[in-house]
């Protein structure tokens, strides 16, 4: 992620899964843990479909920033 987007976004679409099919979808949207260690390195650290949060690298996804109350929403499921 670059340092201009917004630190607010949770959310990031993934673009590639190549290497990585069981684990990502592409098109899917993916809950990110904000993380500056990784962030340094050039990767995102994503909660991919283990449930698990791994880090990838970012070029992977693109962030997205959604309404308030649909990413409350969708905070909230994936806590449920």
């Amino acid at each position: 992620m670059k340092k201009a987007e917004k630190q607010s976004a949770h959310f990031a679409v993934c673009l590639n899964n190549q290497g990585y099919q069981a684990s990502l979808e592409v098109g899917k949207l993916y809950r990110f843990i904000p993380d500056k260690e990784a962030e340094a390195e050039g990767l995102i650290r994503v909660i991919d479909e283990s449930g698990e949060d791994y880090a990838f690298a970012a070029n992977r996804f693109h962030p997205v920033e959604l309404p308030s109350t649909v990413e409350e929403v969708l905070l909230a499921a994936s806590h449920a």
